[in-house]
C-alpha cells in the first residue's frame, strides 16, 4: 500500500475493511407502544470520529443517542462499545458522557463546582481534583471565570462549561444533543471551530445530534441521515451533499431542484431524460446504471446552475429559458427563483463576486439557466 493510501485509510477507517469500529449498533429498535421511534438501525462508528445524526424532528435521532447513553434500552438489537455489550449497563457505568441541549448547569454552583461535579464518584484526592478542573477550564478557555455563577456567563460561555463538565471524566465517547442550538448564528459558527479544536485535542469520539444540516456538514467526519426511525444514508459530508441516494436526502440536506422524468436514451456515459416539467430533454452523465423507460428524478443543486441573459452554447449543456419570479439578497450570494417557460420554478444561487448595490439580473428579467451534464445526480427513489 502506498503512503498516501495508508494516510487515507488512517483518516477514514470506515474505508478499511480491517479497521475495527469502536461502536457497533446492530438492528437497534425502540418502540413506544405501537410507535416505532428507531427502526432496525445498523451503524459502525470509529474511534476519534465526529459523527453526526441528522434528520427532521421525530426521526429518532435523539432516541438513538439516549440508547447509546443508557437512558433508554433497545426494544430489540444491541449496542456494543469496544466489544462490550451495553445491555443492562446503567448510564454511570458506561464509558460515555452526555452533554444535554439545555446544558443543565447548577445555578447555585460556581463554574468550577459545576465542572468538577462529575468527579465526585471518582474519589480523587484534592490536588488531583483541582488539577482536573483547572485543566478542563483551560481547555475551553474559561480559566479566569472559575468563580462565576452560570447567570454571570454568556450563552457561549455556559455551553463551554457544560462541555468541560462532560469531558472532565475523560469518557471514551461524548454524546451531544443539539450542542449549539441555544447560540445565535455568529456565535454558533465561531463555536463550531472551537468544538472541532477541542475534539482534536482530546482525541475521543464525538457523536452529536443536530437538525442543522450546515452544522453537521461543517463539524462531522461522517453523517447519518435519519427518516422515520431509519438510517437512509451514511457518508462523509461531501458524499451526502454531492451524491445523495434518494430524493429525501437530496431535499433534506441543503437545497436542491428535483425534476421528474423518464430515461429516453442511454449512450456511453450519457443519459437522456425526457422531462415534462421542462418540456425538453435533459442530459446527465452516468455510468450505465439505467435503462430506457425507467422513471427517475434528477437532483440539481442551485449553485451548479449558471444564470445569464444570453443563451449558452457548448457540448453536453442543458439550458432552460425563464423569467425572474423572486429574488433575495443574502450578502455573499443572491437567491433567484426562476419561472421557466413550462411553469417550473427553479432555484438558483449566484455568488455576488463584485461590489455593487445594483442587481445585474433583476425582477422580471428574461434569463437563461444552464448547467453541464455532470452537474446533476439521477435518483431512482
Amino acid at each position: 500500500m502506498l503512503p498516501a493510501q495508508q494516510k487515507s485509510l488512517a483518516d477514514r477507517p470506515w474505508l478499511d475493511p480491517d479497521a475495527k469500529p469502536q461502536i457497533v449498533i446492530e438492528n437497534a429498535t425502540k418502540t413506544f407502544g405501537g410507535f416505532t421511534a428507531v427502526d432496525h438501525v445498523n451503524l459502525r462508528i470509529y474511534r476519534g470520529e465526529m459523527f453526526a445524526l441528522v434528520g427532521a424532528s421525530g426521526c429518532g435521532k435523539t432516541t438513538l443517542l439516549r440508547m447509546l447513553a443508557g437512558f433508554a434500552s433497545p426494544s430489540a438489537g444491541r449496542i456494543l462499545i469496544e466489544d462490550a455489550d451495553m445491555a443492562g449497563v446503567p448510564p454511570h457505568q458506561r464509558p460515555v458522557n452526555m452533554m444535554f441541549q439545555s446544558y443543565a448547569l447548577f445555578p447555585h454552583m460556581t463554574v468550577e463546582e459545576n465542572v468538577g461535579y462529575g468527579l465526585r464518584r471518582m474519589h480523587l484526592d484534592g490536588a488531583e481534583n483541582k488539577k482536573r478542573v483547572r485543566d478542563a477550564l483551560e481547555m475551553v478557555q474559561l480559566g479566569p471565570l472559575g468563580k462565576r455563577k452560570p447567570h454571570q456567563l454568556s450563552g457561549g460561555q455556559r455551553q463551554r462549561v457544560a462541555l468541560a463538565r462532560a469531558l472532565i471524566r475523560r469518557p471514551k465517547v461524548l454524546l451531544l444533543d443539539e450542542p449549539l442550538s441555544a447560540l445565535d448564528k455568529k456565535l454558533r459558527e465561531q463555536t463550531q471551530f472551537e468544538l472541532m479544536n477541542i475534539q482534536s485535542q482530546v482525541g475521543i469520539t464525538f457523536i452529536f445530534v443536530t437538525h442543522d444540516q450546515d452544522e453537521a456538514m461543517a463539524l462531522s467526519t461522517r453523517i447519518a441521515v435519519m427518516n422515520r426511525g431509519q438510517v437512509v444514508q451514511v457518508g462523509m459530508p461531501a458524499e451526502i451533499y454531492e451524491f445523495p441516494q434518494s430524493r429525501f436526502v437530496a431535499d433534506f440536506v441543503g437545497t436542491t431542484n428535483l425534476f421528474e422524468g423518464t430515461v429516453e436514451r442511454c449512450d456511453e456515459g450519457l443519459i437522456t431524460i425526457r422531462c415534462p416539467e421542462t418540456a425538453c430533454a435533459l442530459l446527465v452523465e452516468d455510468v450505465g446504471r439505467f435503462a430506457g423507460g425507467q422513471r427517475v428524478w434528477l437532483a440539481l443543486r442551485p449553485e451548479k446552475i449558471r444564470l445569464t441573459k444570453e443563451s449558452a452554447a457548448g457540448a453536453r449543456i442543458n439550458q432552460l429559458k425563464g423569467m425572474v419570479w423572486e429574488l433575495g439578497y443574502l450578502g455573499n450570494r443572491s437567491t433567484y427563483r426562476i419561472k421557466t417557460e413550462s411553469g417550473k420554478l427553479v432555484t438558483v444561487f449566484a455568488q455576488n463576486e463584485r461590489r455593487s448595490a445594483e442587481w445585474s439580473i433583476d425582477w422580471s428579467d428574461e434569463v437563461y439557466l444552464s448547467w453541464t451534464a455532470d452537474s446533476a445526480v439521477i435518483l431512482q427513489q
